[in-house]
C-alpha cells in the first residue's frame, strides 16, 4: 500500500475521533445544566446542525483540497460529530412521554436548521 492509499482512512479515523470527542462535550456541557423544564435534545440539535455545516463546507471546499480531506471532514469529523440515531431515539422518548408537539418540533426543527447550515456551508465555502 502506498502513503496515499493510507492517509484518507487515517485521516477519517482521525477527524471521527475529533467529531465523536466534540459530541460527547457538547453532551456533557449541555446535560450538566440545571433547568427546571423537562428534558429537551439540545446537544443533539447543536451537533447535528454543526455536522450539517461542516458537510456544507467540505462539499464546496471540495474543489479546492483533495478527495481526502473532504473525507475527513464529511466522513470523519461530521460522521462522529452527528447522530442520526440519538436525534430519532430522542423523538421516540417526547412521543412516549405524550409531548407530540415536542416531538413534531424536534422533527421540525432538526430538518429545517440541519438544511439551513447545509446550505450555509456550501454558499459559505463558494460551493
Amino acid at each position: 500500500m502506498t502513503a496515499g492509499v493510507l492517509a484518507t482512512p487515517l485521516l477519517v479515523g482521525l477527524f471521527g475521533i475529533a467529531g465523536a470527542l466534540i459530541r460527547f462535550a457538547a453532551d456533557t456541557w449541555l446535560a450538566g445544566k440545571p433547568t427546571p423544564r423537562r428534558h429537551w435534545p439540545w446537544a443533539t440539535l447543536l451537533v447535528n446542525v454543526a455536522g450539517s455545516l461542516v458537510i456544507g463546507l467540505s462539499i464546496g471546499l471540495s474543489s479546492r483540497v483533495g478527495p481526502e480531506w473532504h473525507a475527513a471532514l464529511a466522513t470523519g469529523l461530521a460522521g462522529g460529530l452527528t447522530t442520526f440515531s440519538s436525534w430519532t431515539t430522542a423523538t421516540v422518548r417526547l412521543v412516549s412521554e405524550d409531548r407530540y408537539p415536542a416531538a413534531a418540533l424536534n422533527v421540525g426543527i432538526n430538518l429545517v436548521a440541519g438544511l439551513a447550515a447545509a446550505a450555509a456551508g456550501i454558499a459559505f465555502s463558494g460551493g
